[in-house]
């Protein structure tokens, strides 16, 4: 028997706003908050193939650099459009090195924390 990976916890600075940004980017819902936290997942809730995300209130000095960092492939649209749905919302590019030949976009939601925006996955 094996594991399921069900949550991703981060730490932010606003969970409420950092909740609203990532269910607009997933196309998921707020599925439980409250003082200090809330969680998105998607609309049927908890238990689904996919993790929701729980954001908690920190005051931690954030790192310069994230060790980790989200991946998003568009599901309905191509990568441009996705692109400029995702800047339309609040997210903002990043520079953490690349050279420009990339295939995907880095960027930053509304706290600065990088995700990438690759190309739409195809499924075989």
């Amino acid at each position: 028997m094996a594991s399921r990976f069900s949550e991703l916890v981060i730490k932010c600075e606003d969970p409420q706003r950092l909740a609203e940004f990532w269910a607009e980017v997933l196309g998921f819902t707020v599925i439980d908050s409250g003082e200090g936290y809330a969680e998105v997942g998607p609309a049927e809730g908890f238990g689904g193939l996919q993790p929701t995300l729980f954001f908690v209130v920190s005051t931690d000095p954030r790192p310069e650099r994230l060790r980790l960092h989200i991946d998003l492939n568009p599901t309905d649209r191509d990568q441009d459009a996705e692109l400029e749905r995702l800047l339309s919302i609040g997210a903002r590019p990043a520079d953490v090195g690349q050279t420009g030949e990339e295939s995907w976009h880095v960027l930053q939601d509304p706290e600065g924390n990088e995700f990438c925006l690759l190309k739409p996955r195809v499924a075989s």
